[in-house]
C-alpha cells in the first residue's frame, strides 16, 4: 500500500535533506525514521514484502510511517519464499528464545536486498542519504547486522551508481548500530515515538499480537524491562 505519488526529484525540497529510510514495522525502524527527522531530512519510507512469515509488521510499517510524518511511503515486494532457507520465508520452525551461533531465523542477503532497493530509489530521488534500523550489540548474531556490513554497502553505493560517479556520493546511516536495545527505547521516548503501533515478533498473529517466547520478543521485552519502563507490546 502507497501514500499519494511522490514529489518529482526536482521538487523544492534540497536533495540534500531527502533520505530513504528502511521503515519494517518494527521497534528500530521506528525510532531510526525519529532520528531522520530529528536531524532535518524529509523522509521517503521503504518497506520490503519479501514473503515473511506475517503482514502484521507491514501495516504497522504503514501506520509508522504515516503518524511520524514521512513524506512517502513506498512497499516493494520481492518473493525471498521463493529460495527459503529461513524460518521467516520457509517452513522452518521458529524457535524459542535463546540458542548460539547464527539463529535460522536469519534471512539470506535479506538487508543486503534491502538496502539495494533503497539505493534505487534513493538515485531515483535524488537523496544522497540512506538509513537503516541495523543494531551490532542486540542483533540476534546476524551478520548483516554489523557496521562491516553497512561499511561495506557504503563504497559498493559509491562504485555501483551514476548519481556518486557524477559527484553526488551516497551516505549509509545506521544509527542505532551501537546501542542496546534499553538505549534504543530510551532513545525512543525522548524522540516521542509510540512503541505501541510497531511490530516486532518473528510470528506475530494478523492482529499484530506477539508471541512472547521469539528472539525478537525476547530482546524487545528486555529493553523495556532495563529502561525501566512499561512495555507497551501486545502479547497474544
Amino acid at each position: 500500500m502507497e501514500t499519494p505519488p511522490i514529489p518529482n526529484p526536482q521538487s523544492p525540497i534540497p536533495a540534500s535533506k531527502r533520505a530513504v529510510v528502511l521503515v519494517s514495522g518494527g521497534m528500530d525502524s521506528a525510532v531510526t525514521l525519529a532520528l531522520a527527522h530529528e536531524h532535518g531530512f524529509t523522509s521517503y519510507a521503504l518497506s520490503v514484502d519479501y514473503g515473511q512469515r506475517h503482514s502484521s509488521e507491514l501495516a504497522a510499517a504503514q501506520r509508522v510511517a504515516t503518524r511520524m510524518g514521512a513524506q512517502a511511503h513506498k512497499t516493494v515486494c520481492v518473493d525471498l519464499r521463493s529460495i527459503g532457507g529461513s524460518a521467516l520465508t520457509d517452513d522452518i520452525a521458529v524457535p524459542a528464545e535463546g540458542g548460539t551461533g547464527i539463529p535460522v531465523t536469519y534471512v539470506p542477503a535479506r538487508n543486503t536486498i534491502m538496502l539495494a532497493i533503497a539505493l534505487g530509489w534513493a538515485e531515483v530521488l535524488g537523496a544522497q542519504d540512506i538509513f537503516c534500523g541495523v543494531n551490532a550489540v542486540d542483533y540476534s548474531g546476524y551478520p548483516d547486522c554489523r557496521p562491516a556490513f553497512v561499511e561495506a554497502f557504503a563504497r559498493l553505493a559509491n562504485v555501483a551508481t551514476k548519481a556518486a560517479v557524477e559527484g553526488a556520493p551516497l551516505r549509509v546511516h545506521a544509527p542505532l548500530m551501537a546501542m542496546s536495545k534499553a538505549d534504543i527505547v530510551r532513545e525512543g521516548l525522548r524522540l516521542g515515538v509510540d512503541f505501541a503501533t510497531t511490530v516486532s515478533c518473528y510470528q506475530a498473529d494478523d492482529a499484530g499480537r506477539a508471541c512472547g517466547h521469539c528472539d525478537a520478543c525476547r530482546l524487545r521485552r528486555d529493553g523495556f524491562h532495563i529502561a525501566g519502563v512499561p512495555d507497551p507490546t501486545r502479547y497474544r
